[in-house]
């Protein structure tokens, strides 16, 4: 049936509700129909519908009754049954002769048809009628999605009748409803009637389970979490109706595991899926995950009407740092040799209940007494979380024998609210040091002393010691001279007195910037033994013991005293006020000297040479030249200053072509000629040697000749033979007279082929005679083939024998066609046996006959 509701304004929105959701249900039209089938009493059933405003949420209800249809046969219920007629609406209307359009006074209300109707098919719905249809012949259609258009043919028409009818089932998940027009023509097909639109709407059934998204659902929640704490949202979907009871879902959790410490710590929202904890007690560390049973079931959750479906919802509980590290002693010892860093002194071991390699496990270890210079340091071993204290800074065993720290240990994360440390958390390491032999040091190093240079060998310098830091061991320290570069110095071994043993001078060239570097070696007795360096540094004073000289040594002049003079000045080692200024004078001897040259000083440093008489001859002239220092006391010396005088041009320069070529060549240049002469001298003669060696090579290159040997491979190497024998002065006849070869009693003992390599004593063969027919070279040769054959020192038969060249046109036949005169089948192995336990082997191989 379908209800109305009036209001005076009809602004009114309304919702309308059933007092038995589970089996009537009204739509926002006013249609009410029943939710199920399900058989009524004979009596009269009442439910109400209410009528809410959506606004205000006044609520207005009626009561309705139903009443049983009574039973009859089939035939009568069809003839009883009527059918509803849907006729067109009258369009026009004559009014004073003229024709108006007449408004419709009803809407077509949409039919309602229930999804999966078991029939029978076709299934009748409605009439469609014109009242036309009195006057003319009528055909009547459908058209729209279900009857023309796809999918086609769930709708038909009677075309005469106008009789509406479903052919086949519905299904609303597919289509919810559906939009017709129906049409009324003539015969002719011309329009009667405007088009009116059928609506029909397909009521849901409750054909569908709930079906959830994931069937695992996983969510976290952290230990220690408070009731009411928001876990997860699990959730289903209907494919029925959502505004239907039909799709309405409602959640509940069907079971836990496991179930401590309690059996419901969840709670779900019975319409949102939301999961929250309802009870205090979540611990990682006794339960670390839990499974729910979620149940959906629609019909709000009827349990006798609703269908339902299962999911699995999994929380895990996370951990929190709940749990502080606890030490697994309260002191650790350790040990470490002095003066070493980087070492591992202990091993702090921890417990931690919370997840491992998490940061709430993560261990840190904090050094907080016992180390103010901060010696040592603690890392932390990322794999089993232990303390591993080390040495950060040496460590001196005589200043600190031991250490007692004081460590404590935390995690990365802070501890969860109302958590402390406990005592556990704290625990002390106690540190010895080891005492080990030291290296000796020199203090002050480096030492510096200051001494006049020119000391005596044997002078006392100073005394160099070193020190022994190992104050608690007896230990002796001996010294040795480790860097001496000019070996001036001496040092004694026991007390580390520096003595000279060689004058100290200034200006060598081991004395940089006025200071000579010496270093010194001081070694204990210790086990193992140590040593240590120090550097001795002397300021060497400067003393008036170098004289100056002239400088330039040589130099040229004119034959005139005009137009030039030379420039010269004094070069001396030593050094302020040992040096400059300088006196130049000349001497008195000889004679010529004053007499040919003047000598002026121009300043404390630079004096001007002149010619004292208007020529001199041209000529390498020796000056003598008296140069003073201003030392304490004055140093003199007599420097040669050697003046090639030469004739000069207008400018003054030099014109001759020689440079103090008369004073000959230098010593330098003398010994460069000499070796050049040595060496040139030495190739030559290595040459010449070489020249002879390969002369006597050459004629030692050559073979043996046995004439007791066979003389097919007897082959003379020579360097070069020509184009052939027919050039060459052979004595063919020696060939054709065997007779005449020299007799073997003039071979020397021992003497063989070159290719020969014996093994064994020589056996001892009858001489062969000579051929009976000397001109029967072939038979000479055969023979020798035998002997070849036979013979034990002989290389193999097959081996490659390399020969020179001995060209073309030998009147010697060719001896390819000679074969040996017995084949490896004939051959009598057996007295292989006979030679040894060497040919033991060859023997079992070619001398055990048949086998």
């Amino acid at each position: 049936m379908a209800i109305k509701f009036s209001n005076c304004n009809g602004k009114r929105k309304v919702q309308y509700e059933s007092s038995e959701p589970a089996d009537f249900k009204v739509d926002e039209d006013g249609m009410v129909y029943a939710v199920r089938s399900f058989p009524l009493s004979s009596e009269h059933a009442k439910f109400l519908i209410y009528a809410q405003d959506k606004e205000t949420q006044e609520k207005w209800q009626v009561a309705v009754k139903l009443s049983l249809k009574p039973t009859l046969p089939e035939d009568a219920v069809k003839e009883s049954q009527e059918i509803e007629e849907i006729v067109f609406p009258r369009q026009v209307t004559k009014h004073n002769g003229h024709l108006q359009r007449q408004k419709r006074d009803w809407v077509i209300p949409p039919i309602n048809l229930p999804e999966n109707s078991r029939g029978p098919f076709p299934q009748e719905l409605v009439r469609i009628r014109s009242d036309r249809d009195k006057n003319l012949s009528l055909r009547y259609s459908v058209t729209g999605p279900g009857a023309d258009q796809p999918p086609t043919g769930i709708f038909i028409i009677n075309p005469i009748s106008g009789q509406l009818s479903v052919t086949k089932p519905l299904d609303r998940e597919l289509i919810a409803r559906f939009h017709l027009r129906a049409h009324a023509v003539d015969i002719n097909g011309n329009q009667v009637e405007n088009p009116i639109d059928i609506v029909i709407n397909v009521i849901d059934m409750n054909d569908n389970r709930p079906e959830f998204l994931h069937q695992v659902w996983n969510g976290t929640v952290p230990e220690g979490s408070k009731p009411g704490t928001y876990v997860m949202t699990v959730t289903a979907i209907d494919a029925d109706d959502p505004n239907a009871l039909n799709g309405m879902l409602r959640y509940r959790i069907l079971s836990q595991a496991p179930s401590t410490p309690s059996p419901n710590m969840f709670t779900i929202n019975n319409e949102t899926g939301d999961i929250i904890t309802v009870a205090a007690g979540l611990d990682r560390e006794k339960v670390q995950q839990y499974t729910l049973i979620i149940q959906a079931t629609d019909m709000e959750g009827n349990p006798t009407y609703g269908l339902s479906n299962t999911a699995t919802a999994v929380i895990t509980v996370t951990d929190v740092n709940d749990n502080p590290p606890e030490f697994t002693a309260m002191t650790f010892y350790g040990e470490v040799p002095e003066n070493r860093v980087d070492v591992i002194v202990a091993n702090l071991t921890v417990t931690d209940k919370d997840q491992p390699h998490t940061p709430a496990w993560n261990a840190m270890y904090r050094i907080s007494g016992g180390d103010p210079t901060g010696r040592f340091a603690i890392q932390t071993d990322p794999n089993s979380n232990d303390g591993l204290v080390t040495v950060a800074k040496p460590i001196d065993f005589e200043t600190n024998r031991m250490f007692v720290l004081t460590v404590a240990a935390e995690n990365q994360v802070p501890l969860a609210k109302g958590i402390q440390h406990p005592p556990q958390s704290t625990a002390t390491v106690s540190v010895t040091v080891i005492d080990v032999n030291e290296n000796p040091y020199f203090a002050p190093n480096p030492k510096i002393i200051r001494q006049e240079e020119g000391l005596h060998a044997g002078t006392m310098l100073t005394t160099f010691t070193a020190q022994d830091p190992d104050r608690y061991m007896q230990q002796n320290i001996r010294y040795t001279k480790l860097s001496d570069p000019a070996n001036w110095l001496k040092i004694d071994p026991v007390n580390g007195q520096i003595t000279t043993i060689a004058v100290l001078d200034r200006e060598s060239p081991n004395v940089k910037n006025n200071i000579y570097n010496a270093t010194f070696l001081a070694s204990d007795n210790g086990i193992p033994p140590m040593s240590g360096t120090g550097t001795l540094q002397i300021y060497l004073l400067d003393i008036n013991d170098n004289a100056p000289q002239v400088l330039p040594q040589e130099a040229e002049t004119c034959e005139t005293p005009d137009p030039n003079s030379i420039n010269i000045t004094a070069l001396d080692y030593d050094i302020d006020p040992n040096a400059g200024p300088f006196a130049f004078d000349l001497p008195l001897s000889p004679v010529t000297i004053k007499r040919n040259w003047t000598i002026t000083r121009l300043n404390g440093d630079f004096a001007q040479l002149n010619l004292k008489i208007k020529f001199l001859e041209a000529g390498i002239y020796e000056v003598p030249i008296i140069i003073t220092d201003s030392g304490n006391p004055p140093k003199s010396n007599i420097s040669i200053l050697r003046v090639k005088v030469c004739q000069c041009d207008s400018n003054g320069d030099c014109t001759d072509v020689d440079r103090i070529v008369g004073a000959g060549l230098g010593t330098g240049a003398i010994i460069a000629i000499l070796l050049c002469i040595i060496i040139l001298l030495i190739l030559v003669l290595m040459f010449v040697v070489w020249m002879k060696r390969r002369d006597k090579e050459r004629q030692a290159k050559q073979l043996l000749i046995d004439p007791e040997d066979d003389v097919r491979d007897n082959i003379l190497k020579y360097d070069e033979e020509g184009g052939g024998e027919e050039d060459q002065d052979y004595d063919l006849s020696q060939l054709q007279q065997p007779d005449t070869v020299e007799p073997d009693a003039i071979k020397p003992v021992g003497i063989r082929r070159l290719d020969e390599r014996p093994i064994h004593a020589e056996p001892q063969y009858p001489v062969r005679s000579a051929a009976p027919h000397p001109g029967d070279i072939g038979d000479f040769i055969n023979e020798g083939l035998k002997a070849a054959d036979n013979d034990p020192t002989a290389p193999p038969y097959d081996s490659l024998l390399v020969f020179d060249y001995e060209g073309s046109g030998s009147t010697a036949g060719s001896l390819s066609s000679l074969n040996s005169s017995s084949s490896g089948g004939e051959q009598d192995y057996d007295y292989l046996n006979d030679w040894g336990p060497r040919f033991k082997k060859l023997a079992d191989m070619y001398g055990g006959g048949d086998d």
